[in-house]
């Protein structure tokens, strides 16, 4: 692993926030019906968290920022994404429901967690990663077919059902696991 230079420790951080910023334009975008432009801005934002991690990972350039900043900016882009396309209706509202609540259960879960125990560590669970991978391929299936007149309504379907079931596995995961350990660090001590 390569050491960082002071441009290149502080670029994962900047992606993130230029993920932060796309956030608006792409919401505008959907509002509008200008969905080439949202959907090259989720498409580039896409890259640009592929990008920032791997520059986090290959230089050494984590950061506890980054560590919640790159979550954030994830989060963010898509609960915007799917929220702006149920309001056109090109989603159904019971799974961008299912999505915001799971997130919100999560941020929950964790702010409760750290005010009780001061020990939470932000460290994403496979289910977790799936999850955003299958709601990143929906959001990324929409505005292609809407942008770009890609047609595959049975792939979109499929990925309708692939993002509600990994969304219910992962919110039950980190319940159980963030249940699992306050109930062993009060245990300890």
């Amino acid at each position: 692993m390569a050491a960082a230079g002071p441009l290149i420790a502080h670029l994962p951080n900047l992606l993130s926030l230029a993920r932060l910023g796309a956030v608006p334009v792409v919401v505008w975008a959907i509002a509008t019906g200008h969905y080439t432009t949202a959907f090259w801005v989720f498409a580039v934002a896409g890259l640009s968290d592929a990008l920032d991690g791997f520059i986090a990972k290959r230089f050494g350039a984590t950061t506890e920022f980054g560590a919640w900043l790159d979550p954030l900016a994830d989060k963010a882009l898509l609960v915007a994404v799917y929220v702006a396309l149920v309001f056109r209706e090109h989603l159904p509202i019971w799974l961008v429901l299912l999505v915001v609540f799971r997130d919100l259960v999560i941020v929950g879960g964790a702010l409760l967690v750290q005010v009780m125990t001061q020990r939470l560590t932000m460290r994403p669970l496979l289910v977790s990663k799936v999850n955003t991978a299958a709601q990143i391929a929906l959001a990324a299936f929409v505005l292609a077919r809407l942008g770009l007149s890609v047609e595959w309504p049975q792939l979109t379907e499929i990925a309708i059902w692939i993002v509600a079931a990994t969304t219910l596995a992962s919110g039950v995961a980190y319940v159980f696991t963030w249940s699992r350990k306050v109930a062993a660090w009060e245990r300890e001590g």
